[in-house]
């Protein structure tokens, strides 16, 4: 859920920003055109395009190991994958939520470490007593 609104953060960032670029001048369709002044607006544009998709790119990879993860949890019938809260910054996720006992905790920590593109956990399980 959060990688679908940081998308859509991202989108509503590249029409405010494109929306504060435009002149209140407007278009002509007559007169001369400054082509200097044009490249450079272009080029305003297309490093913030830029900006934008690698950050999109981001939010989307991030999106996709969170899944993996779940995915990991809800097949393994040793955590119970629903009381796990999972998020990722970057290559860093953490684990967090409650679980019955400390193998569930291992387990959880374990099925996280072991996904392609993880670098590190952080491990904020709490065992319910």
């Amino acid at each position: 859920m959060r990688a679908i609104i940081r998308v859509f953060l991202v989108l509503l960032l590249l029409v405010v920003v494109g929306a504060l670029t435009l002149d209140s001048e407007g278009v002509a369709t007559s007169g001369s055109i400054d082509a200097a002044k044009a490249r450079a607006r272009g080029a305003e544009v297309g490093e913030k395009a830029v900006i934008a998709a690698q950050r999109m790119k981001e939010t989307v990879g991030e999106a996709a190991l969170t899944t993996k993860i779940k995915a990991k949890m809800a097949l393994d019938d040793s955590v119970k994958a629903r009381a796990i809260g999972v998020t990722t910054n970057a290559s860093t996720v953490t684990v967090s939520g409650t679980v019955r006992s400390a193998s569930e905790r291992e387990r959880a920590v374990a099925l996280a470490r072991e996904t392609a593109g993880i670098t590190q956990v952080v491990d904020r399980l709490q065992i319910r007593q």
